[in-house]
């Protein structure tokens, strides 16, 4: 098994783009960790530069305690699933899974018993014998897993492996890669732009943005302490709606304001806020954290002229037009609102995030 460990890591290309800036991170062995973020974000560079695939231009990458920088790919002891499967059309699931197995001069017979326990284990034992085209987009994927599996890899590299899929299938397929990761013990580093896988599989999750790390922390921690608004707005869906204003103080903590919107924030807030009165902040409301069905207090009232409806089966989201800023809450089904008319809704406020105007940061935490 391995530890990775990036010291202050630049990956430049010729033409002198900056994919990776200053990249610090150690990932502890047999840890899942996720590489979140947009298109472009440098997450996918940096899994290459794992695997060998791109080199480093500055700083240094350890395994363990070796340093990998110069090291081959071959060398490396780390399995990589694409995010196109990279299945070899004329050759059988068994000889797929298998290829890299050969290549490594492995025994018949331990090449049979690893790929025969790979496919009980994904469930595609009785595919052995087919081709890729003759499988489904699920089934290619398990092929995928499978051939890397065999390898029985130090670091296991996922390359956004579910996104060719429906969204039923990536459900269940996300529950099969915590499970492998349960079963194999194995250090896995996994790239995907899909906030609800990162939630579901990461034991921390590595947020990018223009090749520079934003924030790094367990699932709870990035989505309910986000460091700045580019990670609030990143994780949560509908995402997190943002209102501009002023904090005010007033007898017992501070208030935010905005227009006709008065909100008390809670007295942690207020304390860890106190020598920011007066100034102008954007306000952080997540969209689940609102309640239609109760009477709000005065300061914990967000009013506003709703726009649209969107029932979505278990909730509904509500699209609400709030001092001239459109903002969506999830409510439950049983709300009835009508396009037009002006609501009340109570907030949590304990729940509220509060940013720097400017520069985007999280003021509380």
């Amino acid at each position: 098994m391995a530890s990775i460990t990036f010291s202050h890591v630049n990956k430049r290309y010729a033409n002198g783009n900056l994919a990776v800036d200053d990249l610090n991170l150690s990932i502890s062995d047999k840890e899942f960790i996720v590489l979140l973020g947009p298109s472009g974000c440098g997450k996918s560079t940096t899994l290459n530069m794992l695997a060998g695939l791109e080199e480093v231009t500055e700083g240094e990458l350890r395994f363990d305690d070796e340093v990998v920088n110069y090291t081959p790919p071959h060398r490396r002891d780390v399995a990589m699933v694409f995010q196109s499967y990279a299945l070899y059309p004329h050759k059988s699931v068994y000889e797929n899974i298998a290829f890299s197995l050969r290549m490594r001069n492995v025994k018949a017979d331990e090449i049979e018993r690893r790929v025969r326990d790979a496919a009980t284990r994904l469930e595609i034992a009785h595919l052995l014998d087919r081709k890729p085209s003759q499988l489904s987009g699920g089934q290619r994927q398990r092929v995928a897993l499978g051939r890397a599996m065999v390898r029985k890899p130090a670091v296991f590299l996922m390359d956004e492996p579910l996104s060719n899929l429906d969204a039923a299938l990536r459900i269940s397929m996300r529950a099969e890669i915590k499970e492998l990761h349960r079963t194999m013990q194995t250090t896995f580093v996994y790239v995907t732009h899909d906030q609800a896988e990162a939630l579901t599989l990461a034991d921390r999750i590595v947020v990018m943005r223009h090749g520079v790390v934003q924030q790094v922390g367990t699932p709870d921690q990035i989505y309910e302490k986000p460091a700045n608004t580019f990670v609030a707005s990143f994780l949560g869906s509908p995402p997190i709606n943002y209102l501009d204003g002023a904090l005010v103080p007033v007898p017992g903590g501070l208030e935010f304001r905005r227009g006709a919107v008065r909100l008390a924030l809670s007295p942690f807030a207020a304390e860890r806020l106190a020598a920011s009165a007066g100034r102008q902040v954007r306000l952080g409301l997540r969209s689940e954290d609102v309640d239609g069905h109760r009477a709000p207090a005065s300061d914990a009232a967000l009013s506003g002229q709703v726009t649209s409806v969107l029932p979505v089966g278990s909730d509904q989201f509500l699209g609400m037009k709030v001092e001239g800023e459109e903002m969506f809450f999830r409510v439950g089904k049983d709300v009835r609102h009508a396009d037009g008319e002006t609501v009340m809704l109570a907030v949590d406020t304990a729940r509220l995030h509060v940013f720097d105007a400017e520069t985007g940061a999280n003021l509380i935490w």
